[in-house]
């Protein structure tokens, strides 16, 4: 067993942890690779952490796969990730399974290639019994794109006569494509850059934050086993001080 998992605290691990995953294009890059090789390789780090969790106790893990800025890159690649999407997808089903892990999306996934949506909604179906823990994958997604989907929402139904809710931020988080999941408690990201990058922009309000200088797919259980001591390290406060949680 790992020394740095022995010093972790059993009782305060989080209970969602977000990661956006970066370094795939750097790294392949490094090892004199095309970047989509990287991405492949970062598979292999998203299985382990995915068991890494799930071994830990953490009720739901959320990977930021695909952001809808994602769609500018080389044609190969985004051509290249939708594929190694649906390969993943169908290869880790069994191991979904036999882990009792429930996967699930979210983002617009109506803006997804067909054959990537339908692969990732048969996943989805074929796990929606299995309770440990939830995968929630980041597909097409932007957080403002999802504030201003709950917003139009919220302007739709106001100007019927039936609508009689309280705006508040409960209503608000309701309409989100994350409403069925609790907000982080930890965000991760990878290969040194320090910025949120459209990533859960509402739900990060009091999440703790750790940046490493690690590339994905070099990533793994020992790195995160470091990221979950560092949190349990912090006092969160959410707004308080500190004599009030004693």
């Amino acid at each position: 067993m790992s020394d740095i998992k022995l010093h972790l605290d059993p009782q305060k691990i989080p209970q969602h942890i977000a990661i956006i995953m970066d370094g795939n294009g750097r790294w392949a890059k490094k090892n004199g690779q095309p970047r989509l090789y990287g991405h492949k390789v970062g598979v292999t780090s998203v299985k382990e952490i995915t068991e890494a969790c799930a071994e830990l106790g953490v009720k739901h893990l959320t990977l930021y796969a695909f952001s809808t800025e994602n769609w500018n890159r080389p044609i190969l690649e985004v051509t290249g990730l939708m594929s190694l999407l649906v390969d993943t997808v169908k290869l880790e089903l069994r191991t979904l399974l036999k882990n009792d892990i429930r996967l699930n999306a979210i983002g617009d996934l109506n803006g997804m290639p067909e054959k990537t949506r339908n692969a990732l909604l048969s996943g989805i179906r074929e796990t929606s019994s299995n309770k440990r823990m939830q995968l929630n994958l980041a597909l097409n997604y932007s957080s403002r794109w999802e504030i201003l989907e709950a917003a139009k929402k919220i302007a739709s139904d106001a100007l019927s006569a039936q609508f009689n809710k309280e705006i508040n931020e409960d209503y608000f988080s309701s309409l989100l494509s994350t409403k069925d999941i609790p907000d982080p408690d930890l965000l991760i990201r990878t290969s040194g850059e320090q910025r949120i990058s459209n990533f859960l922009l509402w739900q990060l309000a009091y999440t703790e934050l750790y940046f490493t200088d690690v590339l994905w797919p070099d990533f793994r259980k020992e790195q995160l086993y470091k990221a979950i001591l560092d949190y349990q390290s912090r006092e969160r406060r959410f707004g308080m001080i500190s004599e009030q949680l004693l």
